[in-house]
């Protein structure tokens, strides 16, 4: 019997990029919908929980993806509002891919040092990366900080995450790079999520720096995030502090999301969201 991968995207395209990884992940189909929201995704949740017998259901999946992780939030909560006893699919949310990369972010970095108690600011953090990786680290014990553009955004952020996952960040508005150089004087890691291509600290504003002991900048387009660093930094030391690029834990992201759809047709119960995803990436990285 075929795996089939519906992909419900809050955007007006589906992802290629969760197209590609579903295919690598085991799907033998990847059927895309775009322009989804609670309203509209009724039909679509019916007809794939409806049309297999339940030993062959585990061969249905749907996952939730989009470049809005609050409309994905939304979505994947309306698809399992539509399921019931004996009628339901497994589901994955990953909306621009912030479960995965924030979980394989967080999860080589916890591998490098110790987590917890440790002041950790997430730069540029208002996006769907940062305010999972935000929520990872604060669920591992750190005391953490998000950055954002304007206050307004931040706060929302953070609001955000504390109603997700009960976690206390601390929103920073940091407008320029002067800024966010001020955000990490007393930092000890560094995660940063920005936009592609858009430098959030130069090289000098964090190398001096000697409460930083960990940095991750998960930009792969240059300039990087995080200057000075190199988007394939496995681990890297570099001016005493360890350092892991997006490439350098890309692999891990990569093999994550392949894993993870994968379990996806393991069974038609699975509910894969950021923390049964983030603990499957903290078993992965230490492989």
């Amino acid at each position: 019997m075929k795996k089939l991968l519906f992909q419900f995207d809050t955007d007006t395209h589906p992802s290629v990029f969760d197209t590609v990884v579903g295919y690598d992940g085991g799907a033998d189909h990847v059927i895309g919908h775009g322009g989804l929201m609670p309203e509209n995704i009724t039909g679509l949740v019916e007809g794939a929980m409806f049309t297999r017998a339940p030993k062959d259901k585990k061969n249905t999946a749907i996952f939730v993806g989009g470049s809005d992780i609050v409309a994905g939030q939304k979505l994947f909560t309306a698809v399992q509002n539509c399921f019931f006893p004996g009628f339901q699919v497994s589901v994955m949310l990953d909306s621009n891919g912030s479960n995965t990369t924030a979980a394989a972010a967080v999860a080589k970095l916890a591998c490098s040092g110790a987590l917890a108690g440790k002041k950790a600011v997430v730069l540029a953090g208002t996006g769907p990366v940062g305010q999972r990786a935000a929520a990872m680290l604060a669920l591992e014990g750190a005391n953490v900080s998000l950055t954002g553009r304007k206050m307004e955004r931040a706060e929302e952020a953070c609001n955000n995450m504390k109603q997700r996952f009960g976690v206390d960040l601390t929103p920073v508005e940091a407008f320029d790079n002067n800024a966010r150089a001020r955000a990490i004087e007393n930092a000890n890691i560094v995660l940063a999520a920005g936009a592609s291509g858009v430098e959030l600290l130069k090289a000098d504003q964090w190398q001096f720096n000697n409460s930083i002991e960990m940095i991750a900048d998960a930009n792969a387009t240059p300039p990087l995030g995080i200057g000075g660093t190199d988007m394939l930094d496995k681990g890297n030391l570099r001016h005493g502090k360890v350092i892991w690029g997006a490439i350098g834990f890309g692999s891990l992201k990569l093999a994550l999301h392949r894993a993870c759809i994968a379990k996806l047709f393991e069974d038609n119960k699975l509910v894969l969201d950021a923390e049964n995803i983030f603990a499957l990436a903290k078993e992965m990285a230490l492989l």
